[in-house]
């Protein structure tokens, strides 16, 4: 019997396939993920509904079972624009520092060949992508 709260089979296998240095994506509901992600990734397809589940949920679900090293979110053509949203995966991450990318440069990480897994959800937050780089226990 597992003790965390992920339970869902395909992504708790795809999490442990990903080592030290791979990179994880968490994608809001419109993120073109099979035309746009890393071709050695694996594609977990959790989206059941509109905003269900959100890209932090599943941030609060993963964060606690798998060590990360560092963090990367999707920013707007004003840069200075604030996403709500960041914040909180922020407060989430604690002391782990949110690095900004543009849209094209977001793009450019999450088509690596360390792109692992990625989490396609029904979140409807424009700029919710969250870019995830695994690290060491």
């Amino acid at each position: 019997m597992l003790k965390s709260r992920l339970i869902n089979p395909a992504l708790l296998r795809a999490l442990a396939g990903a080592g030290h240095g791979s990179r994880i994506l968490l994608a809001d509901g419109n993120y073109p993920a099979t035309t746009a992600a890393g071709r050695h990734s694996v594609l977990v397809e959790l989206a059941i509904a509109a905003d269900l589940p959100t890209v932090a949920q599943i941030l609060a679900l993963v964060h606690p079972i798998v060590p990360l090293e560092s963090a990367a979110v999707m920013t707007p053509v004003d840069p200075d624009q604030e996403i709500p949203v960041h914040g909180e995966y922020q407060r989430v991450l604690e002391r782990l520092p949110l690095e900004r990318l543009d849209r094209h440069k977001f793009y450019e990480a999450a088509k690596g060949d360390d792109l692992a897994v990625v989490v396609t959800t029904g979140d409807r937050t424009h700029y919710a992508n969250l870019l995830l780089t695994v690290g060491t226990a």
